[in-house]
């Protein structure tokens, strides 16, 4: 099963839209629902706090006001708890600092088996879990990629990359920016949660 989480931030690249719709669930992450609705997709339920939502008619929401998380991880750990293993979140580039970091920590709050994606307008991000063990990575050869630790890890191993990276600890850091894809796939294993983000 697979959800399509649309939060409040900005879309650029509208192209996407169709394909990820397709065969998939959507929720509206508060105010990210009216923009659905505005471009004429048909929302399942809206999820948050429902403070960033304008629209006063909307019949099936799952108001969730705990302020503990943001609303993306409250969309998270919903779809999640109703059977969904696979999430695609767009929506989410734009806005002050503390949301676009927010995106980031979101990755690390989510449930363990959740296997996410975000869409951004030049790229998507794969989360990757230690309860993944090896991940294997669909990067086009000579696609650039970055990795980053959300976490601090004591074992990464990259391969299939410019620049590997064997067994070795990673932290918040820049050491993974900008690496490219040598293989068909590249693979990652760490203990610890990971963001990957592939360049288009």
């Amino acid at each position: 099963m697979r959800a399509l989480l649309w939060c409040n931030g900005e879309i650029s690249n509208l192209k996407i839209l169709d394909d990820l719709v397709h065969n998939r669930t959507l929720f509206g992450v508060d105010g990210g629902a009216d923009k659905a609705a505005r471009l004429g997709f048909t929302v399942e339920k809206v999820i948050g706090d429902l403070d960033s939502v304008i629209r006063t008619n909307w019949q099936n929401c799952k108001i969730i006001s705990d302020q503990s998380t943001s609303d993306l991880v409250k969309a998270l750990i919903y779809v999640s708890d109703i059977g969904y293993k696979e999430v695609d979140v767009i929506g989410i580039d734009g806005g002050c600092p503390g949301h676009i970091l927010g995106i980031w920590a979101a990755l690390c709050d989510a449930p363990d088996n959740l296997n996410i994606r975000l869409h951004h307008k030049e790229g998507r991000t794969v989360r990757y879990h230690p309860n993944f063990g090896k991940m294997d990575l669909s990067i086009p050869i000579n696609t650039k990629f970055s990795i980053f630790a959300l976490e601090d890890c004591n074992e990464v191993i990259l391969t299939g990359a410019k620049w590997n990276i064997d067994s070795k600890p990673m932290k918040f850091s820049t050491r993974g920016l900008h690496n490219i894809c040598k293989r068909e796939s590249a693979s990652i294993t760490s203990d610890g949660v990971m963001a990957v983000i592939i360049h288009d």
